[in-house]
């Protein structure tokens, strides 16, 4: 308890799945969060009320629009007084492949899980490089290994991934004190898929390439980013964290 005290987050796409998981580890550990999505409202509003509007905040964001991050950032420093850390975790996955993908389907991936983290890079220098902080991109194994069925989803991953890199040796070498590091997840469990026997049959498929038997776990890959938001992690700066049960390991 207490690895994240007095510390101040925003979380994007934290209203639900691993977004929210890493806010429930966040707030647990002492961090006031700043919870963004662009469609689940009332999941943010309910996280707000789970939290308590003293330790939460829920701004309403398309990740992709810069005026949208200036106004998350205003409303953070306006309720919070201050940013450390930026867990850029929004996104989507288009199944499309390199031949039949359509430009609305690569641009909308792109704006999203590129652009949006992207601006989520830019503006927590901006607001962190006088006192340091923590960015951490969410990626996908898709950002280190090839998929054929994942086309702009592959691209933009690792994208992602270099993308971290680039920003880590620059605000090292600015002295900023702030670390950019990538999560890289393989298949993580979906509770609401537990019952629908499709999904179980092409799980049960999937199940075979993994070393570890098993899909992991939404508060596994919450507790690494918890991680990599403490000082802890003072270290780590420019890496990739791969969490995928074994699987890039083959």
């Amino acid at each position: 308890m207490g690895r994240l005290d007095n510390k101040v987050a925003i979380i994007t796409g934290g209203v639900g799945g691993i977004g929210l998981s890493i806010a429930e580890r966040y707030v647990k550990e002492g961090a006031n969060v700043v919870l963004t999505a662009n469609h689940n409202v009332t999941g943010g509003e309910k996280a707000v009320a789970n939290f308590g509007d003293d330790r939460a905040l829920f701004v309403q964001q398309d990740v992709a629009q810069e005026a949208d991050w200036q106004k998350v950032i205003a409303a953070t420093l306006s309720k919070f007084g201050k940013l450390d850390v930026v867990v850029n975790n929004a996104g989507i996955a288009a199944f499309n492949d390199a031949e039949h993908v359509t430009m609305d389907e690569w641009h909308k991936v792109m704006a999203i899980d590129l652009d949006g983290e992207m601006l989520g890079v830019k503006y927590g220098i901006q607001n962190m490089k006088d006192h340091g902080g923590s960015i951490i991109n969410m990626s996908s194994i898709e950002g280190l290994i090839g998929y054929p069925n994942l086309f702009a989803f592959t691209a933009a991953k690792g994208a992602v991934r270099m993308m971290t890199k680039s920003a880590a040796l620059y605000c090292a070498q600015q002295k900023y004190g702030i670390r950019v590091n990538s999560i890289h997840p393989g298949p993580i469990h979906k509770p609401e898929l537990d019952d629908d026997p499709k999904e179980q049959a092409l799980i049960g498929e999937h199940l075979k390439s993994l070393p570890l038997g098993r899909f992991g776990e939404k508060d596994e890959v919450a507790g690494l980013a918890l991680y990599l938001a403490t000082d802890e992690a003072a270290f780590s700066t420019g890496s990739e964290f791969v969490i995928d049960g074994g699987y890039t390991a083959q």
